[in-house]
């Protein structure tokens, strides 16, 4: 089985900034797409970026100029750098892979548990 564990939420003043990060585990053979999710209270989970294996970046456009999306495919992870942080950036995020395992073989969609990031004066 695959596990893909966040961290590095937590409670930061407006225009801080924090970094996420989320570490792949398991039977793994491939990691393709991997991205970074959001879910404010009350509201639709969200698309916040995605990077590709080749490390083509996408975000949406709430995000542009002050997130950065990167992964490091040696060791699994997929880290967001969040600078400028603004209140309505408040939400869980989470962390979203396609993924092919060994055992069995095949690729599948995976998510993590989920990190909070409280932006707040």
């Amino acid at each position: 089985q695959v596990q893909l564990v966040e961290s590095g939420g937590g409670l930061v003043q407006p225009g801080g900034s924090l970094r996420l990060s989320c570490v792949a585990s398991g039977s793994i053979v491939t990691i393709y797409d991997m991205a970074w999710y959001r879910q404010a209270p009350g509201k639709q989970r969200e698309l916040v970026a995605t990077v590709t294996s080749d490390g083509i970046t996408n975000y949406v456009d709430s995000v542009k100029g002050r997130f950065t999306i990167s992964r490091d495919n040696a060791k699994n992870t997929v880290c967001l750098q969040m600078n400028s942080l603004k209140p309505e950036d408040t939400a869980d995020y989470y962390c979203n892979a396609d993924i092919t395992t060994r055992w069995p073989w095949r690729t599948s969609n995976y998510w993590g548990q989920g990190t909070q990031v409280t932006v707040s004066s």
